[in-house]
């Protein structure tokens, strides 16, 4: 079985990594001189700063990668037991993540919090039904648009009016084994005391996971290799790079829609207009150095008015010395298009005017296309086909995030083993 994967990110690594367990003949092309997609580490005034996620879970798809590398030794293990914060009508409010924090935060109103005894009452996620009007419907408008809606359309810098049910929240939903009632799954889970996995990163940074997975595969990964075309031919592909042609039985795209849609065109126009209609949200990361003590994992903005997503608390979560990390003007073209200096002083200035500490900025970077959207256009996913030999593992497919990107790899290396 010969097989060709498009991207070195983690999906296109796992994929790699989880084929060659299976005995196939994969050459994998990534377009940068660098390994990890948007998983980028690196090093400004002897601080570890990421440029794309802040730290994973030790779940277990992480835990047998880890052990399998060799790369034990060199975890970092974060404090868990630290709140996360909504910043709302003017003042950080710790985020009900907890029985105790449910109970005494004053970010919902009693009335707001009576509200959410209804939910079992309600049904289940409707026919093209909003997340905003889903979590609305079932949990009131307080817990809707002060805590659940912001932390997770928050992920993607999307609204969560313009994210339907179906194509984003209900698929994490179905993950999880989620029917029926929110409510009463979340109790269940929590009267069976299951443990969640620890926070973890690397002392160098999360871009060392896929380095590490690199190295363990050198010789099937072609780095600053671009693949400029992809061509059927027969029963067979084509896939053009500047260095010449690779025939494989398999291609396997892992890189973001814009660029899969382009490469597509010529293996399937259709399937390929359909993917180009994924939304993605650009996005500013801006590393702030700041004397906060502050203890939690960030805080999230739901005031108007303000620039500025969210904020990852490195310092206190995972000890990364006087670092915060802000995520700025998602979605937000016109801003992103600033200078990053304007960029980075924006960004300090709101974590000033949150926090009351001043921060100076470390690095200001923009993250482009940025994250899938997953939006209302992902409606468009119910037209895809994808002919015999092409397969697609990628964030705008299914779950987003490092641990996602792992098991998506598994998933994948097993369907195409098993053609």
């Amino acid at each position: 079985m010969t097989v060709a994967v498009i991207g070195a990110g983690m999906s296109g690594l796992s994929t790699t990594h989880f084929l060659a367990q299976k005995g196939a003949d994969v050459k994998t092309f990534e377009a940068s001189a660098q390994p990890g997609g948007i998983v980028r580490s690196t090093t400004v005034d002897g601080h570890v700063l990421e440029r794309g996620p802040q730290r994973l879970r030790l779940s277990k798809p992480v835990e047998s990668l880890v052990e399998t590398l060799d790369l034990g030794d060199e975890l970092l293990v974060g404090d868990d037991d630290q709140p996360l914060f909504a910043y709302y009508d003017g003042k950080l409010r710790r985020m009900p993540l907890s029985v105790r924090d449910a109970i005494t935060t004053d970010l919902l109103s009693w009335p707001g919090k009576a509200r959410v005894l209804l939910e079992p009452l309600t049904g289940g996620a409707k026919p093209d039904e909003t997340v905003g009007a889903y979590l609305t419907r079932k949990f009131g408008s307080e817990v809707a648009t002060r805590f659940a809606g912001p932390l997770y359309s928050g992920l993607y810098g999307t609204d969560a009016d313009d994210m339907y049910v179906e194509y984003s929240l209900g698929k994490a939903l179905d993950r999880f084994g989620v029917e029926g009632s929110l409510l009463v799954f979340m109790v269940k889970k929590l009267l069976e005391g299951v443990e969640t996995p620890p926070i973890v990163s690397f002392e160098d940074g999360l871009q060392r996971l896929p380095e590490a997975m690199y190295e363990a595969h050198a010789e099937s990964v072609d780095l600053e290799t671009p693949v400029t075309g992809v061509e059927p031919d027969g029963d067979e592909y084509l896939v053009n790079t500047a260095d010449g042609t690779e025939r494989a039985e398999t291609v396997v795209f892992t890189t973001p829609g814009p660029t899969t849609a382009a490469l597509l065109e010529d293996s399937d126009p259709e399937a390929a207009e359909t993917v180009s209609q994924f939304a993605y949200n650009p996005i500013g990361v801006v590393h702030l150095h700041s004397a906060f003590d502050g203890t939690g994992h960030g805080f999230h903005i739901i005031d108007d008015g303000f620039k500025t997503d969210g904020s990852t608390w490195n310092h206190s979560m995972l000890g990364r010395d006087g670092v915060f990390t802000s995520y700025v003007g998602s979605g937000d073209s016109e801003f992103l298009d600033a200078d990053p200096a304007v960029i980075g002083r924006r960004a300090a200035e709101e974590f000033e005017t949150v926090t009351g500490a001043a921060a100076t900025v470390l690095d200001a970077a923009v993250l482009r296309p940025g994250m899938p959207a997953y939006d209302r256009s992902w409606a468009a996913l119910d037209d895809l086909a994808l002919p015999d030999g092409i397969e697609i593992c990628a964030s705008f497919m299914s779950r987003a995030g490092i641990v996602g990107r792992i098991a998506g790899g598994k998933r994948t290396a097993a369907a195409v083993a098993d053609e």
